[in-house]
This record gives C-alpha cells, sequence and structure tokens, in this order.
C-alpha cells in the first residue's frame, strides 16, 4: 500500500482549520474594538427593575459613534451580572443619546446563572475579561 502525500494532507488541514481564526473587517452597526483614545467614562447608573431584570444608563464623552457608547453599557452589564453572583446575561434592548461630545447608552439587560435562551447573551467573565483588555470600564 502506498502512502501518498501525507505531508500535503496534513498542511492542507492545518491551513483550513487557521482560516477561521483570520479576523474579518468590522460590519456596518459591529461596535468597534477597544476604547476610544480620548474617552471619559461618566459612571454607570443602575436600576433592578425585576430579580433579574436590570436597567443600565451609562455616559461617556469622547465615543467615536454609539458603538463606544453600547460597549460600554455591555460592560457595565457583564460586572454587574458577576456582583450579583449570575454568570451570564442577556440583552433586552438599549437606546443612545447624543449631545454634542456628550454620549449616553440607555440598556436593559436581563442576568442570570446559567445561559439564558436567546441569541443576544453574554457570559460575564469573558466579556468582563474582554472589557478589560480593551481600557472599557465595567463599573
Amino acid at each position: 500500500m502506498t502512502r501518498r502525500f501525507p505531508l500535503l494532507a496534513t498542511l492542507s488541514l492545518a491551513l483550513t482549520g487557521l482560516a477561521g481564526c483570520v479576523t474579518a473587517a468590522p460590519q456596518p452597526g459591529e461596535v468597534p474594538m477597544g476604547a476610544p483614545e480620548n474617552a471619559v467614562y461618566r459612571g454607570v447608573q443602575t436600576q433592578l427593575l425585576e430579580n433579574d431584570l436590570v436597567h443600565f444608563v451609562v455616559t461617556m464623552e469622547g465615543a467615536r459613534d454609539a458603538g463606544d457608547a453600547i460597549a460600554y453599557a455591555r460592560c457595565a452589564a457583564a460586572q454587574y451580572a458577576l456582583i450579583r453572583g449570575m454568570g451570564f446575561a442577556r440583552h433586552v434592548r438599549t437606546t443612545t443619546n447624543n449631545e454634542g461630545s456628550l454620549w449616553q447608552a440607555d440598556a436593559v439587560y436581563t442576568v442570570s446563572p446559567s445561559l439564558p435562551r436567546g441569541i443576544r447573551t453574554i457570559d460575564a467573565e469573558v466579556t468582563v475579561a474582554d472589557c478589560t483588555e480593551q481600557g472599557i470600564p465595567t463599573v
């Protein structure tokens, strides 16, 4: 029995696997990566609406667009979930407002100890680590 090109086959499989690692260009509506260079994060207001439903209002200056304020709200929601002993959050809705250089995001999330149903869920621990890496405050 002849073995044909085992090294080539292995290399081909390895390169096919690496194709999934390529970072695609940001798509319209995606949140930009990393904190804006001159961002000033003005704080988070949190209000528990029900046992698992939480309202966040975040304010910042120097955002590039609404995506930066949305990212700040997501980071705040993830940290809140961890503080409450929950591992996950699910995005319900977010609205943004811009007045001059001041951006505000008004967001609602549910928090839960297990992965909630839906497609807009976040793993709180992973998200907080990502926010820290990107320089976006979580509280």
